[in-house]
């Protein structure tokens, strides 16, 4: 009982967290406590879940007491848990910068509710072990990321949440269409039924279909070629924070159902369509680097990164192998927390010089040293640069394509590691090393900034994750070892249906 109940709590304690929150609708100070509180506990339960599951192996638990598949299941494996832990990083990281970056408009319209009702969402996702559910768990975060996105804002933010949330209920209407052609076929929900079933049986046209309109229903949710263009239309729009807790989560919700999918229930279908998820994978890279190296708005080229990123884990799912799987977990790791890294940062140079357009900015590195040191760590580490997290990322994935002989997504991908750099110097040399335009001297006063408690509050964040990027680049192997443990259970399913249905695997 007290394992099922840890399996439950990564969704309850935001739940109640949210709940507790709106009760103290009126005290805005113990909102920001209660979830600061709720996030640390949830960071702190998903290391026992990870625990719990490397120890043990995959868990599960039957929500009502209703059998599989007939019940609501919840399923734990090492990529549900590793992304779990991903989820409470942000969601700590987030909710601390937020008591500082946050105006008092919008926290006094339930900006920290809804933050954890997004949380919920987001665990959710990658807790369930039926595909209705995860459509429902994308409901949730589409509710809570809407209003998240509009909160407060002015015409430019509205219609950036109108472009999200029109793109985002077409993707649910598809995976929604899915869902019940894929019920038609199989009579079951539950994805460990569906598995057994899609195995034992031939290929076909329908299913060939199905699959599809699962790979696009996801694409879009994950930003991939050409379904990209609603998102850099729309992050960098609403405050810091929560273009943070979107870019380290929501898309990576995406990729995870796009792998769930294709390594548990279309295998057969994945084999026949590899070199279009490749494509995809490689064309989602080079558009979203080229849209990044034209900017000169500072979350409009990280929302250009985003894209691009998204394709390396993409490229990892469509080698399909055990290395590039591996990959592409070191890549959700990597990328999630470096970027929220980044667009953090990128609140913080608002706060210190006015602006995220880069022409305007200019001087922060002779006035905060420290905090532009802070900056670099996550932009190269963005750009692949040794020794830090994206290095032993790409480096996975370019080996994995190597081996595959697939030498035109290794092109592609080492490119737009150089143009991910270039962009991330177009910030460095404009925000950063430049003079600010009409001076040629520090401005007076800016340098005490850093005492300020707001600003010291937002950098407590920014210091945990760029800490985070060193530690994986010097300590990768026991980062790596897990991952292949999570990548072996991805593709080879037979213990994970074992576990749902209590019965043989594939």
């Amino acid at each position: 009982m007290m394992n099922d109940n840890l399996l439950v709590l990564p969704i309850l304690i935001p739940f109640l967290t949210g709940i507790v929150g709106l009760l103290a609708w009126k005290n805005i100070g113990l909102q920001r406590i209660i979830s600061v509180i709720g996030s640390a506990a949830l960071l702190l339960v998903s290391l026992i879940l990870f625990s719990w599951v490397r120890v043990s192996g995959i868990q599960s638990t039957r929500m009502g007491s209703w059998p599989a598949p007939f019940g609501i299941i919840l399923v734990c494996d090492l990529l549900s848990a590793i992304l779990v832990i991903l989820a409470g990083i942000v969601g700590l990281a987030v909710m601390v910068y937020s008591m500082a970056a946050i105006d008092r408009k919008r926290e006094a319209f339930g900006y920290y509710p809804l933050l954890n009702i997004l949380l919920m969402g987001v665990c959710g996702a990658f807790l369930t072990g039926d595909l209705f559910n995860l459509y429902v768990w994308f409901e949730v975060m589409l509710m809570a990321s809407f209003v998240l996105l509009e909160l407060g804002g002015g015409k430019k933010q509205i219609e950036g949440a109108v472009k999200y949330v029109t793109l985002n209920l077409m993707s649910s209407a598809l995976f929604l269409t899915g869902i019940a052609l894929l019920y038609g076929i199989t009579g079951s929900l539950n994805m460990a039924e569906i598995s057994l079933f899609l195995k034992s049986g031939p290929s076909s046209g329908l299913i060939q279909a199905v699959s599809m309109l699962f790979f696009l229903a996801f694409g879009i949710k994950a930003a991939v070629f050409p379904l990209f263009f609603w998102l850099p239309e729309s992050y960098h729009t609403p405050p810091a924070p929560v273009s943070a807790i979107f870019a380290g989560l929501l898309t990576k919700v995406g990729v995870y159902a796009m792998i769930r999918a294709f390594t548990l229930i279309f295998v057969k279908e994945l084999e026949q369509t590899q070199t279009m998820v490749l494509s995809c994978a490689g064309l989602t890279m080079v558009a979203g680097a080229l849209g990044a190296v034209s900017k000169m708005e500072f979350r409009r080229i990280l929302s250009f990164n985003l894209v691009s990123h998204v394709g390396y884990m993409v490229m990892g799912l469509g080698l399909y192998t055990l290395l590039s799987i591996t990959g592409a977990i070191f890549y959700f790791m990597h990328h999630m927390i470096t970027i929220t890294n980044l667009f953090l940062i990128s609140g913080l140079v608002r706060l210190m010089k006015g602006s995220y357009e880069l022409k305007p900015l200019g001087g922060i590195y002779r006035d905060f040293p420290l905090f532009s040191f802070l900056f670099l760590i996550s932009a190269l580490a963005l750009a692949g640069v040794p020794p830090l997290s994206g290095f032993w990322a790409k480096l996975i994935l370019i080996k994995a394509g190597i081996l595959e002989a697939r030498y035109a997504m290794v092109g592609a991908a080492l490119l737009v590691s150089l143009l991910t750099l270039y962009s991330m110097v177009i910030i460095w040399n404009e925000a950063f090393w430049k003079d600010p335009p009409g001076t040629g001297h520090l401005q007076h006063g800016e340098p005490m900034m850093i005492q300020n408690r707001e600003v010291v509050i937002m950098m407590l964040p920014i210091i945990l994750l760029s800490g985070l990027n060193i530690f994986i680049g010097i300590f990768p192997e026991g980062f790596f070892n897990c991952f292949q443990a999570a990548a072996e259970q991805l593709m080879n399913p037979s213990e994970y249906v074992r576990v749902v249905l209590g019965r043989g695997g594939l």
